[in-house]
């Protein structure tokens, strides 16, 4: 069990990473808009670009323990990959899923939340992989596989 703790502790990091964004996101974003009353539209930006620099430094100091110091292209780097995930990628995937779905389940909310779903897990194994490989780079990352 140690052994497989070890082997999978920078996917679990990242699942943690994410799950504390998450948080940060929904409460900046309902705190802005409920308590202050600003516009959703101008919550949002503000919760997801807090959430945004959140994730890249907490993935880059505890996911990946990455100590390089070229932080200005690291971040350019987790940024274009992590908005090409989220405004490409998943309104592609919930599209699909609307147009595979659409004709067996007659409630929208549902095939949205479905194709958000299916989504999101579709973009967390993107980010992962990308961030690795392309972000924080490590020599084992670089190796082909055995």
């Amino acid at each position: 069990m140690d052994q497989m703790l070890k082997k999978h502790a920078d996917k679990i990091r990242f699942l943690i990473v994410g799950g504390i964004n998450t948080a940060i996101d929904f409460v900046i974003l309902f705190s802005l808009f409920n308590l202050l009353g600003w516009p959703v539209f101008f919550s949002n930006i503000i919760s997801t670009t807090a959430a945004l620099v959140f994730s890249f430094y907490a993935n880059k100091t505890f996911t990946f323990n990455d100590k390089s110091s070229n932080v200005k292209a690291k971040a350019a780097s987790f940024i274009a990959i992590t908005i090409f995930g989220l405004w490409i990628m998943q309104p592609i995937i919930i599209a699909l899923t609307k147009s595979f779905l659409g004709n067996f389940i007659l409630n929208d909310n549902m095939i949205l939340a479905i194709g958000k779903i299916a989504a999101t897990c579709v973009t967390l194994v993107w980010n992962y992989l990308m961030y690795r490989r392309f972000v924080f780079k490590t020599e084992q990352a670089n190796q082909p596989a055995k």
